[in-house]
């Protein structure tokens, strides 16, 4: 089974609208113990992020060396720092999930934006339902040991083995296989699938094969 953001996101959403002072912008942050805040439309969709980083920027601020020697993104900081809504100040457009966008997408989107949660919005109307947090994707790795196990049963009789036919050891994220699989071909398949299952950190491959079918044939 693949988790799904929808199994461990918060169903609470901390939201600011588009005309939130900047004073209530860190007050709601303040008050909720948040790092950042969405930033929704009349229609609660999300439109841009206010991170703390964002708001820092009124304070880290330096006197401009002059338009003409800043790059882009220079101006924008500045812009937002002289911001004073949430509008101004956000980082747009907001990166969003779903309930079912799965939990290793959600924690790739974090990694390649830098950003430590998310908001989760509905998959028909694009209004916020809730947020996932990098706290809430580490629950992937504290799953019951028998759903891991099984979920890794499933992975090789998918990839063409029979489990009954194997040791699998499953402790602490780390997934041991040994004995006999049919085709030499069968074993990058079968830890490949394993190395897959939510809750595997890392796969021990003791495997063996009863044929190899990656033999080249002898030169002519």
């Amino acid at each position: 089974m693949i988790m799904k953001v929808g199994d461990v996101m918060g169903r609470v959403a901390i939201a600011v609208r588009l005309d939130t002072s900047f004073a209530d912008v860190v007050e709601t942050m303040r008050r909720f113990k948040v790092g950042a805040v969405a930033v929704v439309d009349g229609e609660r969709r999300p439109v841009g992020v206010v991170s703390a980083d964002d708001l820092l920027l009124k304070e880290i601020d330096a006197e401009r060396v002059g338009a003409f020697f800043e790059s882009r993104g220079r101006r924008r900081e500045h812009a937002k720092a002289a911001g004073g809504t949430a509008a101004q100040v956000m980082t747009s457009p907001a990166i969003t999930v779903t309930e079912g966008t799965s939990v290793g997408q959600a924690a790739r989107l974090m990694h390649q934006h830098r950003i430590r949660q998310l908001p989760v919005v509905d998959e028909v109307s694009g209004r916020i339902t809730g947020t996932v947090h990098q706290a809430d994707l580490l629950k992937i790795f504290v799953r019951p040991l028998a759903d891991v196990r099984a979920d890794v049963e499933q992975a090789v009789r998918r990839a063409g083995a029979d489990p009954d036919g194997l040791s699998v050891v499953v402790e602490h994220g780390l997934v041991s296989l040994s004995g006999t699989v049919p085709l030499r071909s069968q074993i990058p398949r079968v830890v490949d699938a394993v190395h897959a299952v939510d809750g595997v950190i890392e796969v021990d491959d003791r495997l063996g094969f009863a044929a190899d079918d990656l033999v080249g044939a002898p030169p002519l």
